[in-house]
This record gives C-alpha cells, sequence and structure tokens, in this order.
C-alpha cells in the first residue's frame, strides 16, 4: 500500500540560487536549537554501498548488510573503510524496528572505529512516527518500544497502546533524539542521497530541511518540518522514482549540488534497482523487507568502476 501523506501546504516555490561553492559551512541551527549542523558532504571512499527501505525487518537487513560486506554472521562490523548508506524507512510495517535502530548505533560505532562510515538517512517513516503518525505500524510494533523510555508524560491524547512507542519515536523521545543525530539528505562524493529525491528549490535548501528535521526530532523546536508536510519534499517525492522521470529536472538539481548522480528509495522498484536519466538517478527500494517480498539488492558505488547492483540472499 503506498504511504498517503499527511495534510499539507505545497513546498514554496524557490528559485534555485547559484550554485554554492561545496566547502561552504553547514547553516546555523534554526531559533531555539542548540543540534550541532552535520557536515552536508562526506569524501569519496573506495567503496561506498547504499540499502534502500527496511520497514522493519531485521533478517532483511541481516541479509542486505551481508550482501554489501558490511557484517559478519555475528553482525560485527566487517566492511573496514566501506561506507553504508541506507536512505530511510527503517521504521513501519515490520516487526523489528528496534532492534534494527540497535544495530545500527552499535555498526555506526563499529565502522568508524575501522575508517569506514554507517550512515543512516531520514525517510518520510521516521519523520511520520515523529508526529505521532502511526498508521503504518504493525500491532508487534505497536509494543515494540515497550520499557523504551518512561510514557508517564505522554499527551492524554495518544491512545493507550501507542503510548510508549510515542515516548520513544515522538518528537523529542528517546528514539526520536537518537534519529535526529541523522540527516534527511547527504552527499558522499559525487552522489546525492536522500530518501525520495532532492528536486526543484529543494536543492537550494538542503541545509534548512537536514537542521529543520533534525532540531524538530530531538525535540528543541515546534513542528512538524518542511520536509515532513510537503509533498514534494526529499522525502515524499515521487517524481524520480516512477516512469516519466523529468531529467532536465534532474539534472538541473545535480548541478545545483554539484554531483554526479542521484541515489533514492521510497518508491518500490519491483523487479530490482533501476536508474533512469542515464544513470543520475538510481533507485534502490527493492520492496525487500517481509511486508513487499522483494528481492535482496544493494547498490555498489566504488572507485573508478560504473555502479552495480550486489544480489544478496536471505
Amino acid at each position: 500500500m503506498p504511504d498517503v501523506p499527511p495534510p499539507s501546504a505545497s513546498a514554496p516555490s524557490v528559485s534555485p540560487s547559484p550554485p554554492a561553492a561545496p566547502s561552504r559551512s553547514p547553516s546555523p541551527p534554526p531559533t531555539g536549537c542548540s543540534i550541532a549542523a552535520l557536515p552536508l558532504r562526506l569524501p569519496a571512499p573506495k567503496r561506498l554501498v547504499a540499502i534502500g527501505d527496511l520497514h522493519g525487518d531485521l533478517g532483511a537487513t541481516r541479509a542486505a548488510l551481508r550482501a554489501a560486506g558490511a557484517i559478519d554472521e555475528r553482525d560485527r562490523w566487517a566492511g573496514g573503510d566501506l561506507v553504508v548508506v541506507q536512505t530511510g524507512d527503517v521504521l513501519d510495517r515490520g516487526d523489528d524496528e528496534r532492534a534494527i535502530l540497535d544495530l545500527v548505533a552499535r555498526l555506526e560505532g563499529e565502522a568508524r572505529a575501522a575508517g569506514g562510515a554507517f550512515v543512516l538517512l531520514l525517510g518520510n517513516h521516521e519523520l511520520m512516527n515523529g508526529a505521532g503518525d502511526f498508521r503504518y505500524a504493525t500491532p508487534a510494533g505497536a509494543h515494540d518500544f515497550d520499557g523504551a523510555a518512561d510514557a508517564s508524560s505522554v499527551p492524554s491524547k495518544i491512545p493507550a497502546d501507542a503510548r510508549s512507542r510515542f515516548a520513544a519515536l515522538g518528537a523529542g523521545g528517546t528514539y526520536a533524539r537518537r534519529l535526529a543525530a541523522h540527516a534527511v539528505i547527504a552527499i558522499v562524493g559525487d552522489t546525492v542521497f536522500s530518501h525520495a529525491g532532492v528536486l526543484g528549490g529543494w536543492a537550494a535548501r538542503v541545509d534548512e530541511v537536514n537542521q529543520s528535521a533534525r532540531c524538530w526530532m530531538d525535540g528543541q523546536t515546534p513542528g512538524p518540518p518542511a520536509a515532513l508536510t510537503s509533498d514534494d519534499s526529499p522525502v515524499w517525492t515521487r517524481a524520480a522514482g516512477g516512469d516519466g522521470v523529468d531529467c532536465a529536472a534532474v539534472r538541473a538539481a545535480l548541478g545545483a549540488l554539484h554531483a554526479q548522480r542521484m541515489v533514492i528509495g521510497h518508491t518500490v522498484q519491483p523487479g530490482g534497482i533501476t536508474s533512469a536519466c542515464k544513470g543520475a538517478v538510481w533507485r534502490i527500494d527493492v520492496g525487500l523487507a517481509r511486508a513487499y517480498g522483494g528481492p535482496i539488492q544493494v547498490l555498489e558505488l566504488a572507485a573508478g568502476a560504473p555502479p552495480r547492483i550486489v544480489i544478496g540472499t536471505r
């Protein structure tokens, strides 16, 4: 079932400004937010692997990480200086959300110690949960975060069977604050990563998008942010995920971002990973979670080589 966006106002019409220098400093946090800005750009690694939507399926997550060469049979980091980018939507539709978030948190530290990185991005489902929108949580998922946070201060309007989930994942909650350490958009080497695509005026607002979402998820600023409420935002748009992609718009956005390609999830590709616009866009949501029953596939970007689809087994 496709995601249904929350009621929204359209994103402001923003004309792209002249491309900013790649070395520009991150924008300061929104007023009233003390969260430190993350660097938008990371240097190109020797090997990078992108993984799409996980949707609460721990088994599929492990299988994708093994296909990437990121973990061993004990789920410990085995990738050395490998960089893994996961493009959001860890949450909803499956029963293992908390276990996946805990696994990722551990792998982040292990990867860093080995000279690599695990880059988790925020998708629409992370932001929806931040807003208390639990429409896509499974019955087991409703209680997956029992005991993870003190639910005594959760607003009375939240149903009893969602109180622990709200205490953990609602903006300012224990796991929401963990998620606030992650961005919506990242650029690694010459590749832009986001959940759904950075197109149109959003290419001129990447720092704002990252900081407003992070400050809100951390519970420091009111919201929700425009990334959640605008249906053409980098966590919601379908413009690059299906047929008839406006390749001129893709090229314009990549030019503004000083990048060569865009890698996105969000829109399930029933036959596996696809590309569009002569490789300027790669769509990596293959529906690998059990909710969809898709294949285990990840996208490898290695220095000096064309993008390569890696197929794994469950």
